[in-house]
């Protein structure tokens, strides 16, 4: 018994070993990352740290570690030095019999290699592409091999640099992604094409090194997260062929997509007479993509429209070298927007990124190289389509490929793709139509001539609302969606783009560079720092809509949702809600937290959300209603005003412990001069503005205010003061030059020393903002304690993606895409309640009116750009503190903001209309 044990055991151990024999080898030669690296020889030819021996780091971009020159795409005049590496590497005993390859994960640009003094194979052109070279015949396996590798930064072959080294991006030289040998078998799966659909069909392709017969291809799939076995099916083929096939119908499969990134290993093996040839294991998803004419595009029967952004692989202190951890960074902050696309822009991105978006869930589309004309010619253009299909074909997050962008195609290599990938994806052409979808970029609202948002083909901008700095992006991003929702032909869009391309200058201290405005049109900054326009896109593309709803006493708890997943019910979501009142501007708050019972409906569908809400909710001033998704990530979060400003307002004064005296009034020839409870203020006699305020720690220099914000000339046509009940009132009107009246505004210092402003006026017809601005000097300010929609600033047309709540600002003066510190301190703030300016001597000022803008200081503009070019630079008043109706809207990099929807535009306010003036009250609070 214990010697047929032993020779069971015995021979299963030669079974496995001999079908481990059979499957693919790797050894490292390199590391993973910019932060794994392995130091190889190295000599650069021109440039920085050129003409001697030294180390580098294995991978990465030579000009991050000090070597040759820095160019944009852009410039005419690029360096192209060469780099010369050398290492060496020994062969595992057990390589003998097998096959042996090196392997460049990615390497700019041309690249020569050597192994012990003899080249292997061609020398490989284009830089974002993974490439083998056989080196069997070439080595030792008793002794070290020696490595050389000549990188040529420009490219000989001159649709190579076109496509490239032209474009509009940083250009590197080096070998910036990992190395590896590879050992296969001496009969081998050259690659590998699954076509798996949501119904469980599987189409299976391999294709051999060699012609064989008599074969067996088995397949065993089992799911990726449980290992639980699913099925199996085998083909046999008996005459001679270098491709095998396999198929069948699986049931109980769960289907892949953005929503549910369920995935399956394949475990395929190639048997000839009862012997492994090659095993394999491939990952892969079940799901369908169809594009159905003059109608959409679909996932697994779903209509789809795709919530992207472009993307380059990049980091700061690395350059094209991005580890798999900052991808995964990258991902989670592109689902934290609620978006479910990303267009590779422009060229294939790390293989660690597409398998994170098959696991997580995105749809990809993944681009051949090219920027602008020219393309790829058709021989080199021909090799790298093979590389990048190959490469990436079984990532179910794959939906899309693309041939080059902005007209570099080569139509010469239509035809290729659909011939290399079993799964026919469509192929776009950025930029233009091409397999029924029209990808045009960069249009204006409502734009198109029997094509865009009005023609009869599939619309789908693969670039569109172009940032720049703290435009674009979120910026018109509400109308442009709620008018794609309303075209039953919008697939969605992509957003350009992602982030800053802000790299480190090893050649200038070490500085962020973005190549003036070229790199700098980020949702988020060079290290991921969120602007504004992250929320506003994230409450935009939230998968739960929650309705637009004006609290009233009479509300029932409800609130009307929608679902706008594609396959998820809401009963996976949670639900949950936040009262919330504010005791003063110091941070004091009262809260309660409740939970809401998840409704059932299903997507593309309406329903209620009953909020169980306490008897004293009204005594709270703001509701905050979150969504998470299954994952306990929040989807967004809303805020609902429960009470006015005015009430707020009152209930604040009210609130505080107010020395209460007489209200005195002086006056010389110049001012009247109002005092009470140690508060003392100036006013003019002749313009009736704010001169000077004085409290028991000294001068506050808020002045020169209420100025009106127009550009026509006003008259003051009296200025005149009144005692009402103990207090004094000072009233000033203004005219315009025909002698209608323009403005008029009351001051009153009340005896607890607030002073009160009420303002009326009547705005013009077709305006960028409107509203009254004060003059304070921005010296020595330490922040501002915000009771406003915040904490990133708004414009007219982005005022999404906030909350209204109580925001502590640390003072900044962040230039938006030059100086990375946001959220930035200055800028407009919608639905302003109150503000407590941290100052040498801080004070209060409180809105008791709805729907007003505080505009707190003015932003630097940007030093990079042309200040006449800069289209997302909008207009604000001449004072440093505004109260303000009506704010401007910002452009993008290419158009001012007029073109991009209803948001965007002139105020419209007509002077013959039964429409009040507008008419506020605000109250400053200056004592200590």
């Amino acid at each position: 018994m214990k010697i047929t044990n032993y020779l069971l055991l015995l021979f299963l151990s030669v079974v496995f070993n001999t079908s481990f024999a059979q499957q693919t080898e790797k050894k490292m030669l390199s590391g993973n990352s910019g932060e794994d690296t392995v130091k190889w020889d190295f000599f650069c030819t021109a440039g920085r740290n050129s003409g001697q021996w030294t180390k580098i780091k294995v991978p990465s971009c030579w000009e991050l570690e000090g070597f040759g020159e820095y160019n944009y795409g852009y410039e005419k005049v690029k360096s192209s030095e060469k780099g010369l590496y050398r290492t060496s590497f020994s062969i595992p005993k057990d390589w003998k019999d097998k096959r042996v390859f090196i392997v460049f994960d990615g390497s700019m640009t041309d690249t020569k290699i050597l192994v012990n003094g003899k080249q292997a194979g061609s020398v490989h052109q284009g830089s974002f592409y993974r490439f083998k070279r056989e080196i069997t015949d070439l080595i030792s396996t008793k002794s070290d091999n020696k490595l050389e590798v000549e990188v040529s930064k420009m490219s000989s072959n001159a649709s190579v640099n076109s496509a490239e080294r032209d474009a509009d991006f940083w250009v590197f030289g080096g070998i910036y992604r990992p190395v590896y040998l590879e050992a296969v078998p001496k009969t081998f799966v050259e690659y590998s094409g699954i076509d798996a659909k949501h119904d469980g069909s599987i189409n299976l392709e391999l294709f051999l090194d060699k012609e064989v017969s008599n074969t067996i291809t088995k397949v065993e799939v089992f799911e990726a997260n449980s290992g639980k076995k699913v099925g199996d099916f085998q083909s046999v083929l008996k005459q001679k062929s270098k491709k095998l096939t396999a198929a069948a119908s699986l049931s109980n499969i769960k289907a892949w997509s953005a929503e549910s990134p369920n995935l399956y290993n394949a475990v395929i093996t190639v048997t000839q007479n009862g012997n492994t040839l090659h095993s394999i294991t491939e990952r892969f998803g079940f799901r369908t993509i169809e594009v159905r004419e003059r109608d959409g595009i679909y996932i697994n029967n779903k209509k789809i429209r795709f919530k992207g952004v472009n993307r380059h692989c990049f980091w700061p202190n690395t350059g094209r070298t991005v580890s798999k951890e900052q991808s995964l960074k990258d991902i989670l902050l592109i689902k934290e927007m609620n978006m479910n696309a990303v267009r590779m822009s422009h060229y294939p991105p790390d293989k660690h990124f597409l398998e994170l978006c098959d696991s997580i869930g995105l749809y990809i589309i993944d681009e051949l190289c090219a920027w602008q004309k020219p393309p790829y010619d058709t021989p080199v253009g021909t090799i790298l389509v093979n590389e990048m299909i190959k490469r990436d074909l079984n990532n179910p997050s794959v939906i899309f490929w693309a041939n080059g962008n902005e007209g570099g195609f080569n139509f010469d290599l239509d035809p290729l793709f659909k011939k290399l990938d079993i799964q026919k994806r469509p192929v776009l052409h950025p930029w233009g139509l091409h397999d029924d979808i029209n990808t045009v970029h960069y249009v204006t609202y409502n734009s198109g001539i029997k094509n865009m948002f009005n023609g009869r083909d599939i619309f789908m901008p693969t670039e569109n609302l172009h940032g720049l700095y703290d435009g674009g992006h979120g910026a018109g991003l509400d109308d442009y969606w709620n008018l794609m929702l309303s075209n039953p032909l919008s697939a969605g869009m992509f957003l350009w783009d992602f982030a800053d391309e802000g790299i480190v200058r090893t050649d200038k201290n070490n500085i962020l560079d973005t190549d003036k405005a070229s790199g700098a049109d980020g949702i988020v900054g060079p290290y991921r720092e969120k602007e504004g326009s992250f929320y506003t896109i994230k409450e935009i593309w939230s998968p739960i809509h929650v309705e637009k709803k004006f609290i009233t006493p009479s509300w029932d708890g409800k609130f009307t949702i929608e679902n706008h997943y594609d396959f998820t019910n809401t009963n996976t979501c949670s639900f949950s809600y936040v009262l919330k009142k504010f005791k003063s501007l110091d941070g004091d708050n009262e809260e309660l937290k409740g939970k809401i019972d998840t409704p059932n409906i299903q997507p593309g569908n309406k329903g209620e959300l009953q909020l169980p809400l306490p008897a004293n909710w009204k005594d709270f001033d703001i509701l905050y209603l979150t969504v998470n998704d299954f994952d306990g990530k929040e989807l967004f979060t809303w805020s609902y005003e429960l009470n006015s400003p005015a009430f707020f307002t009152h209930r604040m004064l009210n609130n505080k412990s107010f020395q209460n005296t007489e209200v005195l009034k002086t006056e010389d020839d110049s001012f009247f001069i109002l005092s009470a409870s140690n508060i003392t203020v100036k006013i003019s006699k002749k313009t009736g503005m704010l001169n000077e305020v004085k409290n028991a720690a000294g001068i506050i220099p808020l002045a020169n205010g209420p100025i009106l914000i127009t550009d026509q000339e006003l008259k003051c046509k009296k200025v005149s003061i009144a005692s009402n009940d103990g207090a004094y009132s000072i009233d000033a009107i203004y005219t315009y030059p025909r002698g209608n009246e323009a403005y008029r505004f009351t001051w009153t210092m009340q005896k607890n020393g607030v002073l009160q402003l009420g303002y009326n006026y009547r705005p013009s017809d077709k305006i960028k903002m409107s509203g009254v601005t004060f003059n304070f000097p921005e010296k020595d300010i330490a922040g501002a304690k915000v009771l406003a929609n915040g904490p990133y600033r708004v414009y007219n047309n982005r005022l999404k993606g906030g909350t209204v709540n109580l925001w502590d600002k640390t003072y900044n003066d962040a230039i938006t895409g030059e100086v990375w510190n946001y959220p930035e301190f200055k800028g407009y703030y919608s639905l302003f309640y109150g503000m407590k300016l941290m100052c040498p001597t801080p004070f209060e000022v409180y809105c008791a009116s709805e729907d007003v803008f505080l505009h707190l200081f003015t932003p630097t503009v940007q030093r990079l750009y042309d200040e006449k070019k800069n289209y997302t630079n909008p207009p604000y008043p001449s004072g440093n503190i505004s109260f303000m109706d009506a704010i401007p809207a910002v452009g993008t990099k290419f158009e001012t903001a007029e073109h991009y929807g209803p948001q965007s535009q002139l105020h419209q306010f007509k002077v013959y209309s039964d429409t009040p003036n507008m008419i506020n009250k605000i109250y400053f609070n200056f004592n200590k």
